[in-house]
């Protein structure tokens, strides 16, 4: 038999025979339920109430303050509905939708979802406040979103206000001014939607909005030519750029606080012929994933690449095109390797995230503190490991090799597609073979491919004439897998991305290659022939396990890598 809720808290300890019947008198004169009464009257918190509520109905109580709402899960329970029960979705399993209330005895609200949303309804309890946040939080902006576009669209661009540098940080004018409104809230809304870039773009007669989502860009609105320039303005002041140039590149960071969460913001500005291009990327720290296991490794890549990374010394190397995932690699790496007994000293361009324990350098061309320059100075810092954002030149490559022979472990990036061409582009830089040979210890290449979305995963048919693409005979017993789309992945058929990794130790015959200056092909061939497993490979085997679609393997690898691979199939390849 369920105890009521005064009793609980009486047994609890909580409240007092007098104060239950002092606030059971309150609640007839109010006609408010007890335990807001009890809220309401400071005898208990509201954790206290929800605890409560908990153990009288045996269902869980949960924190809202750093959960992350899918924004369908908002279109789903819409706005209107959510404020008037006091409810929050939480996630969405299958057909099963859990909403978080603070009175989930409310049995018109659950008939009521449950009609709406045509799922079943699982309730967990959360506090009067939380609730609040969080629909004040995920709910809010995107109806704010349209109702402060439409207040700047209709201000005359000469009633616009003349913002200044210091009015960044000034919650009252955001208030006043609509473009200022506007443009908090479309950053708000990228982050709500997990956007890792916004792309602002003028055209001739409006301005195309988009967010780019799992690798994806996406429209999200295109508002009047009339607030272009406020628009833009407003976003170069809060980067601190030059608000009056407007002929050449500019580029800028900052950061924005939305809620709980702290996004840092690096903004790029391209003059086109229709006005000035703005990029802006959303580094979300909540969303830095420190930890190789986090990665998408498969066992025996994890366990050799680990085991390099454990070196006192040495080069490390990872490739791959802008966008691949390296920085995350790297600082996963970083953080794997950091003690308070190492000097981890980093150079950057830029520093996309605050590191807690390493040094961190961030290089300014202008003022000649370049990736070359930097390494020269942090070898009088006494470091044990050093990360080279970037190797862009033969100076910076030069440098990082003596570092990696003089008792370093450095790890840097280089622009290549696969992983031996990383090796022959440090020869191509003048580095010398032998300095090559004696001091780099592996690559690294990767690339990310979107991941097949849980809920609406579905076996796949690839037709006849890509199997040959796929490097596939027919007849061969696989079987690959698709999302079917649902309300979860925005009908796309993907949630999240992961990596897809190509690691190439440098072994006794790997350097016997690099000094008798080999190519980048037989350089491949003969790691294939040790057992490497290409970025091709790896990512099949991925849409194998059904983690993404033979669609994704197709975009991220290459035929000319399909192809060595069936040429060099299980091949000795001599010097």
């Amino acid at each position: 038999m369920n105890r009521r809720i005064g009793d609980i808290l009486i047994d609890n300890g909580l409240i007092t025979d007098e104060v239950l019947q002092q606030a059971l008198n309150i609640q007839k004169q109010t006609g408010k339920k007890l335990g807001q009464v009890l809220v309401d009257e400071h005898f208990i918190t509201e954790d206290d109430l929800a605890d409560a509520i908990s153990e009288r109905l045996d269902i869980p109580k949960m924190s809202l303050e750093n959960i992350v709402i899918d924004p369908e899960l908002m279109q789903l329970v819409g706005c209107e509905l959510a404020k008037r029960h006091q409810l929050v979705p939480v996630f969405k399993l299958g057909n099963t939708l859990t909403v978080a209330m603070s009175d989930p005895i409310d049995v018109v609200a659950v008939d009521e979802l449950r009609y709406l949303t045509k799922h079943k309804i699982n309730r967990v309890v959360a506090t009067h406040s939380d609730i609040t946040a969080a629909i004040e939080e995920h709910y809010s902006v995107r109806d704010s979103l349209d109702q402060a576009l439409e207040d700047a669209t209709r201000q005359k661009e000469s009633e616009l206000p003349d913002i200044a540098v210091g009015d960044v940080h000034d919650e009252a004018l955001a208030g006043e001014a609509p473009v200022i409104k506007y443009v908090n809230l479309l950053i708000a809304q990228a982050i709500n939607n997990r956007a890792s870039d916004i792309h602002i773009e003028p055209d001739e007669k409006s301005v195309r909005i988009r967010y780019r989502v799992n690798g994806l860009l996406q429209k999200e609105g295109s508002p009047p030519k009339a607030i272009q320039s406020a628009l833009i303005t407003r976003l170069k002041i809060m980067a601190e750029l030059d608000v009056s140039e407007k002929r050449v590149p500019q580029d800028g960071r900052f950061t924005f606080n939305w809620g709980s969460r702290t996004v840092d913001v690096r903004l790029s500005t391209l003059p086109t012929i229709h006005g000035e291009k703005i990029v802006m990327r959303l580094l979300d720290r909540r969303n830095l994933l420190l930890g190789l296991d986090n990665l998408g490794f498969s066992d025996k890549v994890f366990q050799g690449f680990q085991s390099i990374t454990r070196k006192p010394e040495g080069l490390i190397l990872i490739s791959g095109p802008t966008g691949s995932g390296k920085t995350s690699t790297l600082y996963a790496v970083l953080d794997e390797i950091n003690s308070i007994e190492k000097n981890v000293i980093t150079v950057e361009d830029p520093v996309e995230y605050n590191l807690p324990g390493i040094n961190q350098v961030q290089t300014n061309e202008k003022a000649g503190l370049t990736f070359a320059s930097c390494l020269r100075s942090i070898l009088r810092q006494n470091p044990d490991v050093i990360m080279v954002g970037e190797i862009r030149d033969s100076e910076t490559a030069a440098m990082a090799v003596r570092s990696a022979m003089t008792g370093h472990l450095v790890l840097s990036t280089i622009h290549t597609n696969d992983a031996a061409g990383a090796i022959t582009r440090l020869n191509d830089m003048g580095v010398e073979n032998f300095l090559l040979a004696s001091s780099i210890l592996g690559v690294l290449a990767q690339r990310l491919v979107r991941v097949v979305c849980p809920s609406c995963k579905t076996h796949d048919t690839v037709p006849a004439a890509l199997l040959n693409d796929l490097d596939i005979r027919e007849g061969d017993d696989v079987t690959f897998y698709q999302g079917a789309g649902c309300d979860e992945c925005h009908m796309t058929g993907y949630r999240g991305r992961m990596g897809v990794f190509e690691f190439l130790p440098v072994t006794n015959k790997i350097k016997d290659h690099i000094l008798a200056e080999s190519s980048a092909g037989q350089i491949k061939a003969a790691a294939m022939a040790e057992g490497m497993q290409t970025l091709y490979r790896d990512a099949l085997n991925k849409a194998l396990e059904g983690k993404t679609t033979y669609r994704e393997v197709l975009r991220v690898s290459q035929r000319s890598e399909r192809s060595t691979r069936s040429q060099v199939n299980a091949a000795t390849v001599q010097v």
